[in-house]
């Protein structure tokens, strides 16, 4: 199918079925024992006075570090279970979203993201395998073994499906929420990034390597049309979306550019500049605002004036490699996370001018920071 960026077209995909493992991952439950209680007592610290952001309303709320290793990728907000997750190393740290304190670890399991369904009361992570718990006790259920190379994750809520993406074949894994058995398999022809549903059966997925956005049908698993984005940008990275007015935020990193789309034809509907590095993006459709992060320690706030105009409202400055960011639905806040040198020990000498942010997101010891931007 045509539309104003560029050209799509038909596709289909060949659904298998696979039976999940019963292995368990190791989960650290709340309460915490007291040894764990008194380490993290040392390394984590909340802001007392936010900072505030650049021409606008929006500003860092509060902040919090953690010492740990291992690198990060994205996070998630469980707005009803007052959770968030972070993946680290090979665990998936669990954060009180309000304090901000830690409150459990989901270990044993190497992930990119996680996915909540909030209707099962499940969480996923995007790793091989899957890892799924009990999002009210955080007690383990099963590991689920499966293809490819899981990175993004997504929670369709019309079907009560997981997405695990993978940028080699097969591109998203779907499982079923309630029991984590595996439903089918999509070819996207491409290497997704993030996805985002419109509560009626439309999943759209943004194609890395093809500046592209793949459309699916969430009932059938087949993927229906291609938006290409025509030039506008490429290497999109992140994706938000206006499901009322069926508007697609396409969050590009060449150029730096938010790219938006008419959900239902693929017409560009304009551009707007954004920070350098993004990797992620969310939208609240109380406000009508697109959020984009980026690795620059930047996140674009996107004023939806009407379905057709768009405005970069605000840039607030957060924290370099704060590259990802998640929404929560309760407060409209923003979460967003990254990873800092940590101090050096007593007699050891700084870090050179840096040094500290090589392999950023990646590898040894440092503090995690999960930062919070609100009004």
């Amino acid at each position: 199918m045509k539309n104003a960026c560029g050209y799509g077209w038909l596709a289909e995909n060949k659904p298998t079925k696979q039976t999940p493992t019963a292995m368990h991952p190791r989960i650290l439950p709340v309460p915490l024992s007291t040894a764990v209680v008194a380490a993290l007592a040392t390394c984590v610290s909340l802001t007392a006075t936010p900072a505030r952001g650049a021409d606008g309303p929006y500003r860092v709320l509060a902040t919090s570090q953690t010492l740990g290793t291992g690198g990060i990728d994205y996070v998630a907000a469980d707005s009803d279970e007052r959770r968030v997750y972070v993946p680290r190393g090979s665990q998936v740290l669990v954060f009180d979203l309000d304090s901000l304190k830690q409150v459990g670890a989901i270990t044993n399991t190497s992930a990119h993201g996680v996915a909540i369904d909030a209707a099962a009361h499940h969480g996923f992570s995007s790793s091989s395998p899957v890892a799924m718990w009990d999002t009210r006790t955080l007690a383990p259920i099963k590991t689920i073994t499966v293809q490819g190379r899981p990175d993004g994750i997504f929670n369709e809520p019309l079907t009560g499906r997981i997405y695990v993406l993978s940028h080699s074949a097969p591109n998203v894994t779907v499982l079923d929420a309630k029991d984590g058995t595996q439903v089918g398999t999509i070819d996207l022809g491409g290497a997704p990034e993030q996805a985002a549903g419109d509560g009626e059966g439309n999943v759209y997925v943004d194609i890395e390597d093809k500046d592209q956005v793949a459309v699916v049908d969430a009932k059938t698993l087949k993927v229906t049309a291609h938006y290409d984005l025509g030039g506008k940008g490429r290497t999109p990275a992140g994706l938000a979306l206006d499901a009322k007015n069926h508007v697609l935020f396409v969050l590009c990193r060449e150029p730096a550019v938010a790219v938006m789309l008419d959900a239902r034809d693929g017409k560009c509907l304009g551009t707007v500049p954004i920070g350098q590095g993004t990797d992620g993006g969310t939208f609240n459709p109380a406000t009508l605002e697109a959020f984009s992060s980026q690795r620059n320690g930047t996140l674009s706030v996107i004023k939806e004036t009407s379905p057709t105009t768009f405005d970069l409202a605000q840039t607030v400055q957060t924290k370099p490699g704060a590259k990802t960011c998640t929404f929560d639905a309760k407060t409209g806040h923003v979460v967003l996370i990254a990873i800092e040198a940590a101090p050096p020990a007593a007699g050891q000498p700084a870090p050179a001018e840096g040094e500290g942010r090589k392999g950023r997101g990646r590898g040894g010891p440092g503090l995690l920071d999960l930062i919070v931007v609100g009004k």
